[in-house]
């Protein structure tokens, strides 16, 4: 598969042009970090590679499929329960709306990755893909704060075809997009969309051809692209 190809070679030079000895990325159970995971292997070696498993009031199920993928995969692991942690901070914070307060999790997570790639002199390997980035369907400072992004060009569903060829476990490509941010959210519930749609959407606006989809759901799409712009971009210097 040529995108198979490309994203190996890329991966293998982006680590080659830091410097770094290896790649870290947390592993969810989901379908991204599964794909990414099995890319940085093939291109970097098992022996280079470090999944983080990172719960915090997460589901069992999660659980259990980040720990499938890395016995299929054989790549090392470490499992670091951060719901002690994330309560504790819950604790002294004061109170904030629900967004707010789940946001916490991914950028807890993101403090544990960069202090292991820190320790270790390891690049930080985001999951994140090509429909949540031009949305903004990411924390900024969270699972956004990576240092190289392989899926960042693939649609979702370009991601679940990847998976396929992968030999990703088919329950974990089936199984419904969520961030776990809250008990029973999902990726597609919170957007109003689902990702075929959204894809579609996308890729119509990219590619200046005819949408098909509803009116309200294209504007939809535009608006949170329009809205999240300031999270794919740096911060804004004021110039002198």
């Amino acid at each position: 598969m040529r995108i198979r190809k490309k994203i190996v070679a890329w991966i293998r030079k982006s680590l080659k042009n830091t410097g770094c000895r290896g790649i870290v990325l947390g592993l969810s159970g989901g379908v991204d970090s599964s794909v990414a995971a099995a890319l940085a292997k093939e291109a970097v070696g098992k022996a280079k590679v470090l999944a983080l498993i990172l719960p915090c009031h997460s589901q069992k199920q999660d659980l259990q499929d980040a720990k499938l993928v890395a016995k299929r995969l054989k790549i090392k692991t470490k499992i670091i329960d951060l719901t002690r942690s994330y309560d504790a901070l819950i604790k002294i914070l004061p109170k904030a709306n629900r967004l707010a307060v789940a946001n916490l999790k991914p950028r807890l997570r993101m403090l544990v990755l960069y202090y292991l790639a820190n320790k270790l002199n390891y690049l930080v390997c985001g999951t994140g893909n090509k429909s949540e980035i031009k949305v903004g369907y990411f924390t900024k400072h969270g699972d956004g704060a990576t240092d190289i992004l392989p899926l960042g060009d693939l649609l979702k569903q370009q991601v679940k075809q990847l998976a396929k060829d992968l030999n990703i476990p088919q329950r974990i490509i089936d199984k419904p997009p969520t961030a776990g941010l809250w008990p029973g959210q999902t990726d597609e519930g919170e957007m109003g969309l689902s990702y075929a749609q959204l894809d579609d959407i996308l890729g119509r606006i990219e590619n200046k051809k005819k949408q098909i989809a509803a009116a309200n759901k294209v504007n939809k799409v535009k608006e949170m692209i329009q809205r999240s712009e300031h999270k794919r971009q740096g911060p804004k210097v004021c110039t002198i």
